[in-house]
């Protein structure tokens, strides 16, 4: 194996010694596949940061304006990863995105330090590139993307940068990555604080009833989540009482649809005892279990809870409407503590 041109300490695999590295990553030898260990690839590389050729490890980083980053455990230059964010705005404005993302340098929620400030700066800087070459800013609306990890000051830092710039709506990033609730919910009201009320805001990563209600309540307009799609890969399938988990045995003589009452292809088409018998061999199973829950989730949970949210705020019965739910959701009213002290930062008592 050699090292690639460039910094010493950004590699790209050129060649492997008795083997391929195939487009995803794969180190493919005869008939043998595994994952290539970034290790492998450089020994200079331990537990996920660069060092040198003299065994140091160096310094990240403290301007924000420089786009080199040794922290990151990648094979490829930056100039690689630059290109790619000018190709994946451009791409966006070409298939007529109504609301496009700026790429972000985005890091776990729970680092902390000077690598936490370098990606707030680096996303900032590439959010000014993709304005610069956005095409179509009256039928287009490009989003850019709080950061700043759990840290008030780079957070607040981030938010104020952004609203400098002439956008239509913004994105709060960074969270819902293994933070503690605690943590999450106060970022968030952080970042809806500075943020312009005239303008959209929308929360990455957030689909949970229960956190739907709490972040509306803290000024998000906007959501989007995973969790129907990432359900259906595990083989279950949302239902009203929770969830089927078809892998189990129990359904391999159930020839009824996952919901009668439901409209999708998945339901119209299939049986239960056929998407058992192809769930964990097929990934055409785990396809139609997303068709099913994308539509369940958007007919009968997500779109019908935000316009109970939607018409509650407009009969000023919102606090009203976030008691009641609550209390549907936790009868035994052993609210989580989280939720108590978010909604009260905003003058929402749950009746305990």
């Amino acid at each position: 194996m050699r090292e690639g041109r460039g910094s010493p300490n950004c590699l790209r695999v050129t060649e492997v010694k008795g083997g391929n590295v195939c487009p995803d990553g794969t180190w493919h030898r005869g008939k043998e596949l595994r994952r290539l260990n970034l290790e492998e690839v450089n020994v200079h590389l331990r537990e996920g940061r660069v060092e040198n050729h003299l065994g140091t490890t160096p310094p990240p980083p403290s301007s924000s304006n420089q786009d080199s980053n040794l922290d990151l455990p990648v094979l490829g230059s930056l100039a690689q990863h630059e290109t790619s964010v000018l190709a994946n705005y451009i791409f966006e404005n070409n298939i007529g995105a109504d609301i496009v993302m700026q790429l972000d340098d985005v890091v776990r929620t729970t680092i902390t330090g000077p690598r936490v400030e370098e990606a707030m700066y680096r996303t900032t800087r590439w959010l000014d590139r993709c304005l610069k070459v956005h095409k179509n800013p009256d039928t287009q609306n490009i989003f850019p993307i709080v950061q700043g990890g759990l840290n008030i000051e780079l957070r607040t830092q981030s938010a104020l940068q952004l609203t400098k710039r002439e956008v239509n709506g913004f994105a709060i990033g960074g969270l819902s990555g293994g933070e503690s609730k605690d943590d999450f919910w106060k970022m968030v009201h952080l970042s809806t604080d500075i943020l312009p009320e005239q303008k959209p805001r929308y929360l990455m990563g957030v689909g949970f009833a229960a956190d739907l209600v709490v972040c509306c309540a803290l000024g998000v307009d906007m959501f989007d989540c995973v969790f129907p799609t990432r359900t259906a890969r595990f083989g279950c399938a949302l239902v009203n009482t929770g969830q089927l988990n078809l892998k189990r045995k129990m359904y391999m003589q159930d020839f009824e649809p996952i919901d009668s009452d439901c409209g999708c292809s998945t339901c119209k088409r299939y049986t239960k005892a056929y998407l058992h018998s192809i769930v964990t061999a097929e990934t055409v199973g785990c396809h139609l279990l997303t068709v099913h829950n994308v539509a369940y989730q958007a007919s009968k949970i997500l779109l019908r809870l935000m316009k109970s949210i939607q018409e509650s705020i407009k009969k000023q019965e919102f606090p009203e409407f976030v008691q009641k739910f609550m209390e549907v959701l936790y009868p035994d009213k052993k609210y989580p503590q989280w939720i108590v002290d978010s909604l009260a930062s905003v003058n929402i008592e749950l009746n305990l």
